[in-house]
């Protein structure tokens, strides 16, 4: 480990040309900096040519003045990151399931674009791996759309979101038979969503199991284009719906009772969320 201080005579050596400069700036005798600069050479050789004005780095004092600016960086960072004075600049970082997180992206992204100097992490992932995430601390917020029985996490209802039938435009697809005709696209969460959404409407059919497979998507952006060029039936979030981009050429169709999933907020119940997660927040629930 290099001292801090031994890199902060070197880089200031660097930037300002002499020993004597550096030593003002820094509020330190010029034999303190010559001494810096000493320990860092008999740890890493030659860093400078002292004959040379203005002075020259050597291979080796290139490299750790690229370690320098790195280190800079990466406190800056970690200064952002911590100061929750200013709540439009640092990292908002959010993990959620697919469908919530096609419709909280943009959001984000529109917040982002009034505060740039904000920085957007967002992943998407089932409910074990959000809740992982964020007992590890790897995300700050975190949606699901079952409520976790955890004592270290905080759990609030966020939102609330329908499962829908969706089916090409102009197909019929009101009767177990005509989802027979059309068959099933099918995803990672398709079986199970099909089935509690279906039993409802059609109690005593034969299950989606046993309807034809026409496709498979594990990419939610995707899971309705075969859909909309007429291959199939899927069900799927209203959210995941809603971001669609060819609304005109699908259809939802009335499948009985609204069958609504409740989307619950967590995060780490031992600290508060961060100003810039509460804001975020804030700008979500006012623009959903």
């Amino acid at each position: 480990m290099l001292n801090p201080q031994w890199l902060k005579s070197f880089a200031t050596l660097v930037d300002v040309g002499s020993f004597t400069a550096s030593a003002e700036q820094l509020g330190i005798t010029q034999a303190a900096v010559s001494q810096h600069i000493r320990h860092l050479e008999q740890q890493l050789g030659p860093l400078i040519l002292r004959s040379k004005r203005p002075l020259e780095l050597t291979p080796a004092g290139r490299a750790l003045l690229d370690y320098c600016q790195q280190v800079d960086r990466a406190q800056r960072h970690l200064a952002l990151r911590l100061s929750d004075g200013d709540v439009t600049c640092g990292e908002v970082s959010l993990i959620s399931p697919g469908s919530i997180g096609l419709r909280l992206y943009p959001l984000l992204l529109a917040l982002q674009q009034q505060h740039p100097d904000l920085s957007l992490r967002h992943r998407f992932a089932p409910d074990s791996e959000v809740m992982d995430a964020v007992l590890h601390n790897r995300y700050e917020i975190g949606l699901m759309t079952q409520k976790p029985d955890d004592k270290r996490l905080v759990a609030e209802k966020f939102a609330e979101e329908p499962l829908e039938l969706i089916a090409p435009r102009g197909k019929n697809a009101s009767r177990w038979e005509d989802l027979d005709a059309l068959g099933f696209i099918d995803h990672p969460d398709g079986q199970a969503m099909a089935t509690r959404l279906l039993s409802r409407r059609f109690p005593g059919n034969a299950g989606v199991r046993n309807l034809p497979q026409r496709g498979f998507s594990n990419q939610i952006s995707l899971i309705l284009e075969p859909v909309a060029r007429g291959l199939g039936f899927t069900v799927l979030p209203r959210y995941a719906r809603l971001a669609f981009h060819r609304q005109d050429d699908i259809q939802v169709i009335e499948a009985g009772a609204p069958l609504v999933d409740t989307i619950w907020l967590i995060h780490r119940a031992e600290w508060s969320l961060s100003a810039r997660a509460q804001q975020a927040l804030r700008w979500l629930e006012a623009s959903m």
